[in-house]
């Protein structure tokens, strides 16, 4: 009634009406990953409250051939949880699905046996860990750290297979065997050869030079990969080819006057499609080939921490929660962390050069 106070309306945390996982983590999410297609629909997140969290999806394909029907989700089973002692920053599968790996801001990376479920360290930095990938055709665990090293781990050894010095910290990194690809905080791209890892492949400038990278992502072809800043802007670079090929474009803002980070890229590997996951709450779809936008997801109120698909792209997952983009005097630790899982229908993310987008 006019002359009365209103109650203020709170945003909906799932606008999206995407599948909400049960008993989330109690702070930040900073990872997500979906288990290798031969155990099933697995999904571990890791988290600032210092734990990793496993949940199996139970999931009805449609049909083979349709594009407009999304796969269902019947049900979800929190599976298992333990703890880093330290909080999570990076996680991945073995290639077996059997066991899970952990990287933390206590320089320590861990491997999760699921099976028996024990915690075994299996590698050390001076440092935090920000990224760490199972290389399964190599069978060796690769660690890249604040130390502003890379470290190869032999699991069957305590000491490095491997130690690679960087001129300086790790910011974002991404592996697709053979090549690896590294971003570092003196805005340099370092590229290995994983049949050669002890020396640099390619270096250079960043293409984005202005700001912080937060996030990267290989192409699925091996062609090259695309980069994501604080400032909200993504460059997508080939090794090789024509220069016009790349290309950088704006993304997760506000009326061009407020830019927001992209915390996560995240390639759809079936389709060469990719998804941005950015600190305005906001996933997006992209086609990079025709240079447009395939999909825009409602805005959630927190911000887009973490993203992954499942390996046929079918599933893609993100979490909203605190990014720490905006510091401590930010944070709100009442705020409730979720992780949710959106079914994806072919038509939402396979190329079409005809579909009208522009990119912002």
């Amino acid at each position: 009634m006019f002359g009365q106070q209103q109650q203020q309306q709170q945003p909906k945390a799932n606008p999206n009406n995407d599948f909400e996982l049960p008993q989330p983590p109690s702070d930040g999410v900073s990872c997500l990953k979906f288990s290798p297609p031969n155990v099933g629909n697995f999904i571990i997140a890791g988290s600032w409250d210092q734990k990793i969290r496993c949940w199996e999806l139970n999931v009805t394909k449609p049909p083979q051939g349709s594009t407009n029907i999304a796969p269902v989700i019947n049900g979800v089973i929190p599976k298992a949880m333990t703890s880093h002692d330290a909080q999570i920053l990076c996680c991945d599968w073995s290639g077996d699905g059997q066991k899970v790996f952990t990287g933390g801001c206590d320089g320590k990376a861990k491997c999760w046996n699921l099976a028996t479920n024990q915690m075994l360290q299996v590698g050390q930095h001076n440092e935090p860990i920000k990224e760490l990938f199972w290389i399964e055709d190599k069978q060796v665990l690769v660690t890249g750290s604040w130390d502003k090293t890379i470290k190869y781990w032999d699991l069957r050894q305590p000491n490095p297979a491997l130690n690679v010095d960087l001129s300086e910290r790790i910011y974002a990194m991404d592996c697709n065997s053979p090549l690896l690809v590294a971003a570092t905080a003196d805005k340099k791209i370092v590229v290995y050869d994983l049949n050669n890892p002890s020396r640099e492949y390619m270096k250079k400038d960043s293409p984005l030079p202005k700001f912080q990278a937060r996030s990267l992502a290989c192409f699925p072809d091996h062609t090259g990969y695309a980069l994501g800043t604080i400032e909200g802007r993504v460059a997508i670079e080939y090794f090789d080819g024509p220069q016009e090929n790349k290309f950088t474009f704006k993304c997760h803002r506000e009326n061009d006057t407020t830019a927001y980070s992209v915390n996560c890229i995240q390639f759809a590997a079936p389709y060469g499609t990719f998804a941005t996951a950015g600190s305005d709450g906001v996933n997006n779809f992209w086609d990079k080939d025709n240079r447009n936008r395939l999909k825009q997801f409602a805005k959630c109120p927190q911000t887009i921490s973490a993203a992954a698909f499942n390996s046929d792209a079918t599933l893609y997952a993100y979490s909203t929660s605190y990014d720490w983009s905006k510091g401590h005097q930010f944070y709100d630790p009442s705020a409730t962390n979720y992780i949710f899982v959106h079914p994806v229908m072919v038509d939402e993310i396979k190329k079409n050069g005809s579909r009208p987008g522009k990119k912002r």
